[in-house]
């Protein structure tokens, strides 16, 4: 087994993907799902920190355009994250 991660101990690795193995896809699709969100309020709360004056629309807008492109960002919402700024 390839150790990938250089600060965990291999002992530890291996317990991590066996603990993950005998995880349900449920379970799997949980704790993604659980660490999207969490990513997702990070970064709000960055825009929050940057852009907190503006309105909360605003604020969705600028999370959005993290994860959509550009041409999406402009088609469906109307908003340019090039012109606007991340």
């Amino acid at each position: 087994m390839i150790n990938q991660a250089n600060d965990t101990p291999q002992l530890v690795q291996q317990m991590l993907i066996a603990g993950y193995r005998k995880m349900s896809p449920q379970q799997k699709l949980k704790q993604v799902s659980e660490l999207t969100r969490a990513a997702q309020q990070l970064a709000l709360a960055r825009i929050r920190k940057k852009y907190g004056t503006r309105s909360e629309r605003e604020q969705r807008l600028r999370l959005a355009s993290l994860w959509l492109d550009r041409e999406t960002m402009m088609r469906v919402f109307h908003w340019d994250p090039q012109k606007e700024g991340y």
